[in-house]
């Protein structure tokens, strides 16, 4: 289930780069790295920062969240090469179309698991 996850993932930033402009990535080999890389900050970073930013988003009913995700893909945009991010709101609109790509595949699957 995990190469299916990272498979969707790469899946996932293709479709951004088609949907949000000022996001690109130059090579297949960029967009390997990328759901690599996402999959290991969903795993790791994530988890501590949005424990931390709770409050605010219970506050903001879980919207904060695409600002988080923004950030995140924002610093990924500066740490890989071959991958270009036009700045922070860029990167939030890009974060909200992978996570409603994720939801979508999320709700397939669970749709394939249980079928009524």
């Amino acid at each position: 289930m995990i190469i299916v996850h990272f498979v969707l993932s790469a899946i996932g930033f293709v479709l951004m780069t088609r949907i949000v402009p000022g996001i690109t990535i130059e090579t297949t080999e960029t967009t390997i790295l990328l759901a690599l890389l996402w999959g290991m900050i969903d795993m790791s970073i994530r988890p501590l920062i949005r424990l931390l930013a709770l409050p605010i988003n219970i506050f903001t009913l879980e919207t904060f969240t695409f600002i988080i995700n923004g950030f995140l893909l924002a610093l990924l945009g500066g740490l890989v090469t071959n991958f270009q991010v036009q700045g922070f709101w860029v990167a939030v609109l890009g974060a909200m179309v992978l996570s409603v790509f994720s939801l979508l595949i999320d709700w397939k699957f669970g749709m394939l698991k249980n079928p009524e």
